[in-house]
């Protein structure tokens, strides 16, 4: 069976960008002029948006349509090889300060991204940008 129209893939897809971006379902739906029970069914997994209303949303969080409609997830599952560096990374990819460092190499220890989190909090810190 295809993800392609599945209710369920989509608002998690959408609820994911949403976090990434930090954005409300009412600033999306003041900035897009979208009904707010319609948006909130689309993020419940109650209703499937038209096409048009999933270009809308790929070019509000510029990304492909493709990221809101399938499973990107699926094969997600063991990115990282170590547990306790796979739970460390959903800490800083959830926190916005960090979420750069998401994209780091799935065979980097625990300690070597505390040290790159660590150097960077020293030149946002030098830099005046804590």
């Amino acid at each position: 069976m295809s993800d392609l129209g599945n209710k369920e893939i989509f608002a998690k897809n959408l609820k994911y960008y949403m976090n990434l971006y930090n954005k409300t379902r009412n600033e999306i739906c003041d900035d897009l002029n979208l009904s707010y029970t319609t948006f909130t069914s689309w993020l419940n997994g109650t209703n499937y948006p038209r096409i048009d209303k999933i270009e809308m949303l790929a070019n509000y969080f510029r990304i492909n349509k493709a990221d809101l409609i399938e499973d990107k997830y699926k094969d997600s599952a063991g990115y990282y090889t170590d547990p306790e560096v796979a739970e460390y990374a959903e800490e800083l990819r959830t926190n916005p300060k960090y979420r750069l460092l998401f994209d780091a190499s799935k065979d980097l220890s625990k300690e070597d991204i505390d040290f790159v989190v660590n150097m960077i909090e020293q030149l946002k810190a030098r830099e005046g940008k804590e």
